[in-house]
């Protein structure tokens, strides 16, 4: 795989604009069921945010079309759950994984609405709960309500890690023009991983009791 990513993360890299669009498909691609377990979308997500510090890439943009990619794809899948229903979970190619597919609808049972947010940040269900939540009758509504702040919350996750290594790397390397976008990362870094942190520590709390009474389904 990584034969294949270099020449290739290194081709788009010389086109702004191809770059853009492979940071859009790769998070959509990762969100659709079974596609998203082989696609490395992540991986080439994180490759290209490190072309931000550099000037090749803009971070808002990258931001933009990270979170629009995992908006259409996680949206669609729930889509296809919620037109088909339980039907769509016995239906190929979901037929081929069984075990992610029970543990994707055990996952959602078990936390209820929070089930989308917290899938966002375990892979490989990822790319299995939102079409899980549809199929479970889970309302739009309430979908979008906690799927959309979960990606606002994941795209800084996935990105800026491989922007805040680069800027670093320049910074040691006494790349001083770069300094302001370091700035500017560490602050976003560091809400990033708090977030992100809390959000674990209290997934742990509740799978392993914490005296929390276990969450349920909600239209």
């Amino acid at each position: 795989m990584t034969s294949f990513l270099d020449p290739f993360i290194a081709f788009v890299s010389a086109h702004a604009w191809l770059a853009y669009l492979t940071l859009f498909l790769a998070a959509l691609l990762e969100a659709v069921p079974v596609v998203g377990s082989v696609i490395p979308g992540s991986t080439i997500i994180l490759a290209l945010s490190a072309l931000v510090p550099g000037g090749e890439l803009k971070l808002p943009w990258v931001l933009l079309a990270a979170a629009l990619g995992a908006v259409l794809g996680d949206g669609s899948a729930y889509w296809v759950g919620h037109r088909q229903q339980r039907e769509i979970l016995n239906t190929w190619p979901l037929t081929n994984y069984p075990r992610v597919v029970a543990e994707s609808e055990s996952f959602f049972k078990r936390f209820g609405t929070w089930a989308v947010f917290f899938a966002r940040f375990v892979p490989p269900i990822r790319a299995f709960v939102p079409v899980t939540a549809g199929a479970l009758g889970m309302s739009p509504t309430r979908f979008y309500t906690v799927n959309i702040p979960a990606i606002l919350v994941w795209a800084p996750a996935h990105v800026l890690p491989g922007v805040l290594a680069v800027s670093a790397l320049h910074e040691y390397a006494g790349l001083h023009h770069h300094g302001h976008v370091g700035k500017h990362i560490w602050m976003l870094t560091v809400v990033a991983v708090a977030i992100v942190g809390g959000v674990a520590v209290w997934l742990y709390r509740r799978r392993n009791g914490g005296g929390v009474a276990e969450a349920k389904p909600r239209g």
